[in-house]
């Protein structure tokens, strides 16, 4: 009988579904904030600012939905919207303080999440999960 291969795309999916469990199970460590709102966060607490389109190209969405996204954030107070400084057509994101510290302790939440999924492997068995991660996303 030959070996069944993996089955990758459910084991991606049981896998998302998982992380999400563990994610949605600490809700103390995102201030306020949904996993979706957490990629938002970690783009702006990696830079000053960041003009919508920008974040969508990043975050590899449509820039409505950032937009959407942008303002359930402004609601809950973790980011402000600002007008660019030199093109008034553009509106630009930044993080609030309370919008920091959501990041800083989704931060840490996301840490422990990867020591968990890299328990048990070696940096070139990490490096190619990685890898194939990165493909599928590119497909």
């Amino acid at each position: 009988m030959p070996e069944q291969k993996p089955r990758f795309v459910a084991l991606v999916n049981r896998a998302q579904r998982a992380m999400q469990r563990w994610i949605e199970g600490r809700p103390e460590a995102w201030e306020g904030a949904s996993a979706a709102q957490a990629g938002l966060l970690f783009l702006l607490a990696s830079r000053e600012d960041a003009a919508i389109g920008e974040i969508a190209q990043a975050l590899d969405v449509a820039p409505a939905a950032v937009t959407n996204l942008s303002k359930r954030m402004q609601a809950a107070g973790l980011v402000e919207r600002v007008g660019d400084a030199h093109d008034a057509r553009l509106t630009r994101l930044r993080l609030s303080g309370q919008g920091r510290e959501a990041s800083r302790l989704a931060t840490g939440a996301l840490a422990e999440l990867n020591a968990k999924l890299s328990a048990g492997f070696t940096q070139q068995e990490l490096a190619v999960v990685a890898r194939w991660l990165d493909q599928a996303t590119r497909l």
